[in-house]
């Protein structure tokens, strides 16, 4: 039983006993302000009714109530209308011995519901950038905590492998390639893609240019470049299936793929199932028939087809071209339908950047009047750009932050401030890669994961890696530290799995609750698709223990009960940070 439970219990059973019957609504249970002594707080103003005493009175009586028949309540102090319970060490010695043996810990019994989450959705027309990294990594962590919530999870990644956007890398390359790839060039393919789009901005740019030098306004520079006109009418053979055209497409999307692979592999991300956007589009244009038929939508003179969502709040939305070809809303919509119909979802979450907060805003609209009642279960996890130093990042113009290279660096940093500190004295040239690695992503994903998702952030990577700061390697340091204590406990040969000592110093008890915290957090985190919370838990917890290992011995312990308590109390600290580590994705180091 968590102590927020058993607060609400005793406390519940004494109003009942002094007042009556008490709506459980009206037992307000806090956690105690840091300035004032106690554990738990009660508020006594919704139970003045019931007591028909001052807030100072009835706080009184119930505290001293409480104390008398509760002797795991070892004193109370009444703060205006506040009670604020101690909890008598004994409690908390009770709860750190059932922690200790439920390997279980922290994570919640089955739910029943199943949760599918999509993240990563990249374009076939770049590789993955910081951006991507941020999507990737918050959409595979939330996974994992929703997984410990006691959810079925899902996840799944929807590439946008079709569009006008692939054309443009298509076009440049048939253009301007010259047969070049990525075996010829030993470059990835998803970076080599991703440099014929950049190569078709800059023809387009310079043709736009031509035409306005020639008296066209810009806007129709933009339109008549015949440059896009080419892409446009390459998108149109592709969806008609024209086999040139279909065949360059395969193939320039199979160099994506390989080279989007050995990213996410070093992401640490993965997914249950890829969808394709070229194989979905088609799903939608029947839901868009559906909502002709039934009135839902309109049809425009150039037989494009629209909803007008005025009466909302909104405006008209167009789901469907005059030429037939389909928008990213016809998509979804017969994507969202056969999603949920397929796995028989109870949620679905996308994991998609704030740009896109309108478009998921019209997605649930449109499919709540067509009478999908699930559409009340969809809910858009909307996160912050990643910002630089220098500004925003632009993928047409080439100025990208890529995520293969940042990986790349986030190591080689590692290495270098961890040979700084001398934190691979010792090692051999295997050990300190794993530990680089290991370091120098903890690094990257703790900084992005300890933001609320809805923040917009500026990344620095050198920050990122400070060994004393909020960071991954704070964390992932404590725990190799706790694991060098374990390993010498062993070699002095203390039995530290069981232990009678019920005498706990203060510090020790602020440990036991940060420990017994775990669940809540993990709950929190769930409720709140919010890995920050999980972050700031792990940060506080090793920042705790390092206090308490700073001020007080635990192998040079006299009192051997007492060295065998701080000896388990250690490695559940260290079990801990190893779990909250493991919902962000992030593996911990046993030696550093």
């Amino acid at each position: 039983m968590n102590a927020e439970t058993f607060i609400s219990q005793i406390v519940t059973s004494a109003i009942t006993a002094l007042y009556g019957e008490v709506n459980p609504a009206q037992v307000q249970i806090q956690k105690t302000r840091k300035e004032f002594e106690g554990d738990y707080t009660l508020v006594t103003f919704p139970l003045l009714k019931m007591s028909r005493k001052s807030p100072e009175a009835t706080a009184t009586e119930i505290g001293e109530y409480v104390v008398a028949n509760n002797e795991q309540i070892s004193a109370f102090n009444v703060i205006k209308g506040f009670l604020n319970l101690s909890i008598a060490p004994t409690f908390w010695a009770e709860r750190f011995a059932e922690a200790a043996t439920d390997e279980n810990f922290g994570m919640a019994a089955p739910s029943g519901r199943t949760v599918m989450i999509e993240y990563s959705s990249p374009n076939t027309n770049k590789p993955l950038h910081l951006g991507h990294i941020r999507n990737n990594l918050l959409g595979y962590s939330v996974a994992q905590i929703l997984k410990a919530n006691g959810h079925n999870v899902i996840k799944v990644n929807l590439v946008n492998d079709r569009g006008i956007h692939i054309c443009k890398s298509m076009l440049a390359w048939k253009l301007y390639g010259g047969g070049e790839t990525p075996a010829s060039s030993g470059m990835k393919g998803d970076h080599l893609v991703g440099k014929y789009y950049v190569e078709f901005d800059k023809h387009y740019k310079a043709q736009i240019k031509e035409l306005v030098a020639e008296g066209m306004s810009e806007d129709e520079a933009k339109k008549k470049a015949p440059i896009m006109l080419e892409a446009q009418e390459m998108l149109r053979k592709w969806e008609a299936k024209d086999p040139e055209v279909y065949e360059l497409w395969q193939t320039m999307n199979g160099w994506v793929y390989d080279g989007f692979d050995v990213t996410y592999k070093a992401l640490g991300v993965d997914f249950d199932k890829v969808y394709y956007e070229s194989q979905t589009y088609l799903l939608g244009k029947s839901l868009v028939q559906d909502g002709l038929d039934k009135g839902v939508f309109f049809r425009k003179e150039d037989n494009s087809v629209w909803i007008d969502l005025e009466a909302d709040g909104l405006d008209q939305k167009l789901l469907l071209r005059g030429d037939g070809t389909s928008v990213y809303m016809t998509q979804d919509l017969g994507t969202a339908l056969s999603r949920f119909e397929e796995n028989k979802l109870d949620d679905m979450i996308y994991v998609v950047g704030n740009e896109q907060n309108y478009h998921f805003q019209v997605l649930k609209l449109v499919l709540k009047k067509l009478g999908y009642e699930w559409s009340d279960n969809i809910y858009h996890l909307s996160y912050g750009m990643v910002e630089l130093p220098e500004g925003k990042m632009k993928s047409r113009e080439g100025t990208v932050v890529d995520a293969d290279d940042l990986i790349a660096d986030m190591v080689e940093t590692a290495r270098e401030m961890s040979n700084e500190l001398g934190k691979l004295d010792g090692c051999s040239q295997e050990e300190a890669d794993a530990i680089c690695s290991m370091v120098g992503l903890g690094a990257l994903k703790y900084f992005i994961l300890k933001v609320d998702p809805k923040k917009t952030m500026l990344f620095d990577p050198r920050e990122s890696i400070d060994f004393n700061g909020n960071t991954g390697p704070f964390v992932q340091y404590t725990h190799a530290r706790i694991c060098s204590i374990l390993r010498k406990a062993d070699e002095a040969g203390i039995d530290y799995k069981s232990h009678n000592c019920t005498e706990l110093l203060a510090e020790e008890i602020e440990l036991i609750k940060s420990l017994t915290d775990f669940p809540a957090v993990v709950a929190s985190a769930g409720e709140n698709f919010s890995p920050s919370i999980i972050a700031a838990y792990a940060y506080d917890l090793a920042k705790t223990f390092n206090g308490y290992y700073h001020d007080h011995s635990i192998l040079r312990e006299e009192n051997e009960e007492k060295r065998r308590m701080r000896v388990m109390l250690a490695a559940m600290v260290a079990r801990t940070i190893s779990k909250a580590m493991k919902l962000l994705g992030i593996d911990v180091p046993q030696r550093m």
